[in-house]
């Protein structure tokens, strides 16, 4: 009989507050509007990381892998039980964006009145599969150098 074992182990960290414990990870994906590639400049993705660095630190969460591609972000993310997912994503899109605005005034065509992100964001629990999620999340720019067929290909034919 073959057991899966990981190539390599994370410790699992039982972190704790007055009257709970808890292990809470999440991965996190959302985009810019309309999936635009405003995040190409090296520029921007050292703000951006700073920016997720700093709410982070304020709020107690824990960042576990980080990927800022062209037109999308990946986050392992630790956070704590008093906070929902849908705070999380609040606090990270809408903080993220007001800064980064402030900072690069006028980025690619965008502009103050304008918000940066999508609306909508996917967020799954990690659990036992860590491993695979946080070393996905760290090779994101291999795995999208593969083509995606467009959606109007077929208006072409």
């Amino acid at each position: 009989m073959l057991y899966y074992m990981p190539m390599k182990t994370y410790k699992r960290t039982i972190r704790t507050l007055s009257h709970s414990f808890y292990d809470l990870k999440y991965h996190l994906v959302w985009t810019p509007k309309y999936r635009g590639k405003v995040l190409a400049s090296q520029k921007v993705k050292d703000e951006l990381r700073r920016i997720f660095e700093t709410i982070c630190k304020w709020k107690h969460w824990e960042i576990l892998e980080l990927s800022i591609q062209d037109d999308h972000i990946h986050l392992c993310l630790l956070t704590t039980p008093k906070d929902s997912i849908s705070y999380v994503m609040q606090m990270i899109k809408g903080k993220s964006s007001a800064w980064l605005k402030k900072k690069i005034k006028r980025m690619h065509g965008l502009y103050e009145n304008h918000s940066l992100w999508a609306r909508g964001y996917y967020a799954s629990t990690v659990g036992i599969d860590e491993y695979i999620v946080r070393r996905y999340v760290r090779h994101q720019d291999k795995y999208n150098e593969i083509t995606q067929p467009s959606l109007f290909d077929k208006l072409k034919s």
